[in-house]
């Protein structure tokens, strides 16, 4: 009897070691990221608030990239209207599930207050805006996969491609969309269709 009671306890003990305690369901084994995913990348960024992050951190969200400079007069002030527009498309459901975030070509110039005070003077300094910034080796490693182009042409001036790129919940790209002030009604259509899927 005393046997029965114990392999009891330990089949109950090991069911509750495996509940989420975030929403008390039981989980399955760990999901898998494909070899495409930029969750394999190891890189380190900073946030406009100075918070130090891995890109896995945030695995399960629909993200939606593009890369800029703060210092930047002419393509990326259109980019940033173009994410904006993005954003105000989204339904309030696929906003929860999105992360709209800005990747900084000039990491030398684009210090975390620099990101704060270009997001406070944007309005973009809240969910589901992300700034970031890492390394200038980070950077190009980054950008190689968006298949973004950038060259310094003088100090602070920058040329580079205008992509913005969706992600889907495991970090796969599965979508771009390349030029400025362009109909981003796909894109759009693209970013909802990610996060309605789980």
């Amino acid at each position: 009897m005393k046997k029965i009671i114990i392999a009891v306890f330990l089949i109950a003990f090991g069911l509750l070691s495996c509940k989420d305690p975030k929403n008390n369901t039981v989980t399955t084994a760990k999901e898998k990221i494909t070899d495409l995913s930029i969750y394999n990348l190891p890189s380190k960024w900073t946030t406009q608030d100075g918070k130090n992050m891995e890109l896995q951190s945030m695995k399960g969200n629909v993200l939606v990239m593009v890369m800029i400079y703060t210092s930047c007069k002419a393509a990326c002030p259109r980019l940033v209207a173009d994410m904006r527009t993005i954003e105000a498309k989204l339904d309030k459901k696929t906003k929860k599930n999105v992360k709209l975030i800005l990747v900084s070509i000039d990491p030398v110039t684009d210090t975390p207050q620099k990101l704060k005070t270009f997001a406070i003077s944007h309005k973009m300094n809240q969910e589901p805006w992300i700034f970031l910034r890492s390394t200038e080796e980070n950077t190009r490693e980054f950008a190689a996969i968006l298949a973004v182009n950038y060259k310094e042409i003088s100090p602070m001036e920058f040329s580079h491609s205008n992509i913005i790129s969706v992600f889907n919940t495991q970090g796969e790209l599965v979508y771009q969309q390349e030029g400025l002030g362009i109909d981003n009604t796909k894109t759009v259509e693209k970013i909802n269709q990610e996060a309605h899927k789980n």
